[in-house]
Parts: C-alpha cells; sequence; structure tokens
C-alpha cells in the first residue's frame, strides 16, 4: 500500500467553508464539482462546513439501526445518502470535511485514499494532545474505544466524494436513536467530552493544516453563491 503522506509535489485544491448547509444541499456541491472534474478537470475541492440535525444512511445501511429518540428530544429527520457506510448522525458542532478528489493520477487506491482521511484526523487529535486510533475493519478514528470522527466515501468513475465528520462539541444524545455505523453497544465521544474546548476557527485550522501535509495540497479560498 502507498504511504499516507503524499508526494512532495503540491496539488492544486478550491477550499470552500460555507458555514451551516443542509445535507442535500452539500451533497449536491459535492456532486457538481465531481461532474466538474469528469468533464472539464480542474482544481479538487476540500469542503468543511456543519449540517443542521439530520441521520444519514449509506449503501450498507438498514432500518433496523434507526430507533427511537429518548423521550422529549425533537426528532430528526432520515436521508438516504449514496456513500459508503450505514448510519450516523450530523448535527452543529461536528466539523465535516467532504473531499472531492480525483484519484486517477493516482491510479484509484481508494484504501490509500481511506487512509489519508484518517491521518489527517490522527494528525488533527495529536495537534490537541489527544490519541487517536484505528480499527481493522471499522473506518474512522477512536478514541479510548469510542468513535470521535465517522467516515464515508464515494467513488464515481475515479473521482472520490464525501469524506469525514470529527465531533467537536456536537450533542451526542442523538446517537442513541441509531446503532452508528452499524456497531451495537459502542460509544461515540467529541473533543469537548475528553476536555479539548477548541473552536470551529481553531478545529478548521488544525485541520486544514494537517490536510495540507497528508495530501500535499495547496489550498486555495473560494466564495462561490451558494445556489439552492
Amino acid at each position: 500500500m502507498k504511504s499516507e503522506v503524499a508526494k512532495p509535489n503540491t496539488c492544486p485544491y478550491d477550499l470552500w467553508r460555507p458555514g451551516r448547509v443542509d445535507y442535500a444541499l452539500a451533497l449536491t456541491m459535492q456532486q457538481q464539482r465531481v461532474e466538474t472534474l469528469l468533464t472539464r478537470g480542474g482544481p479538487n475541492l476540500l469542503l468543511l462546513l456543519e449540517h443542521p440535525p439530520v441521520y444519514t444512511m449509506g449503501r450498507s445501511g438498514k432500518r433496523d439501526e434507526v430507533l427511537a429518540m429518548p423521550p422529549g428530544h425533537a426528532p430528526v429527520p432520515l436521508i438516504l445518502t449514496d456513500r459508503g457506510g450505514r448510519v450516523t448522525y450530523h448535527g452543529p458542532g461536528q466539523l465535516v470535511a467532504y473531499v472531492i478528489r480525483d484519484l486517477r493520477p493516482d491510479t484509484g487506491r481508494v484504501l490509500d485514499h481511506v487512509r489519508r482521511l484518517e491521518a489527517v484526523v490522527l494528525a488533527t487529535l495529536t495537534a490537541f494532545g489527544i490519541q487517536g486510533m484505528r480499527e481493522s475493519g471499522n473506518p474512522g478514528v477512536w478514541v479510548a474505544g469510542e468513535k470521535i470522527a465517522a467516515l464515508g466515501v464515494r467513488i464515481r468513475r475515479g473521482i472520490t466524494y464525501h469524506g469525514i465528520a470529527i465531533n467537536r462539541d456536537v450533542d451526542l444524545t442523538p446517537y442513541s436513536g441509531i446503532i452508528p455505523c452499524g456497531l451495537q453497544g459502542r460509544g461515540v465521544t467529541s473533543l469537548e467530552r475528553l476536555g479539548c474546548r477548541v473552536s470551529e476557527t481553531v478545529l478548521q485550522e488544525e485541520v486544514m493544516r494537517a490536510f495540507r501535509d497528508v495530501f500535499a495540497a495547496r489550498l486555495t479560498e473560494i466564495f462561490p453563491e451558494i445556489k439552492t
């Protein structure tokens, strides 16, 4: 398998930080960049944002992995999506990093891409003094046996999209309404729960720093109009 650290030459990426975006719209934004890369080429995209509360079910998910919410908690909508993986939760206080990347120059090695995404999270946690870990057969990043970052990708004609979600100070209660990632009895944690209180901006900056190193990326921030 290739190294998780990219070759020294830098690869151009657009950086887009649109704030809080509905999940369905963010999926459309990703798919539009996929189409652009397929038809015209151009830079890859790192998309950093957060979502309003939503459950998403990947292609391996099952309906019985969505449980009842605790009494008194607002219902959370469920959206079926095209990424790999099963059921997870997104909400305010969670940083989502979508990576729309042309894998064809790297001969399309998906496992290498997944390992690099995990490496970005691991490096970010290290910057905050937290030791994250991988688990064989369970994509994502764990701290002391609890998941702090979920991961799921989709490959379309050599272009990957979707990515990682890092729990900063997200409300963990909605996780009790699902079987996260299909793993019965496993816990979910966050930076705040681990005693690490950082702002969204600080977390974004650390993720961008790690992303530059792991993907040898040259980031150029863009400010396109969001078309709903």
